[in-house]
């Protein structure tokens, strides 16, 4: 199938799989006049990649999971030892955005701080602030 049907398919932008093909994630054949080629199989690994991202997966992070993407991905992924590697990437990955939060966190405490007025006493964000 040519780049715009898979997009179509996946859900995605033409733009998105050749950043995806130039990231390594997605492979595609070459028509005569040299037009982005791709198996059926392609709509699968574009909707996994799109599903790992969405998760908070960088695609550097993706890259390390190259072999999982050409099958359905299980909602719950079960421990293997044969995974390790993956789970690593993904145990770091979660590090990194308790970090992020906990940063977020302090911001958002510190703002309000200092105009108390924009968090209603039942702790939401008050509407007449905004």
């Amino acid at each position: 199938m040519l780049i715009g049907e898979l997009a179509a398919r996946a859900g995605t932008t033409t733009r998105a799989l050749r950043y995806y093909e130039e990231q390594g994630l997605l492979e595609s054949d070459r028509t005569a006049a040299g037009y982005r080629l791709y198996e059926p199989g392609a709509v699968r690994r574009v909707r996994n990649i799109r599903e790992l991202l969405s998760c908070g997966l960088t695609v550097e992070d993706v890259k390390s999971l190259l072999a999982y993407l050409d099958a359905d991905l299980p909602e719950v992924l079960s421990y293997s030892p044969l995974c390790a590697d993956g789970y690593g990437v993904g145990a770091q990955r979660v590090a990194q955005l308790e970090e992020r939060i906990a940063i977020l966190t302090e911001l958002r405490d510190s703002l309000v701080r200092r105009m108390p007025w924009l968090v209603a006493p039942d702790g939401t964000a008050d509407e007449q602030a905004a």
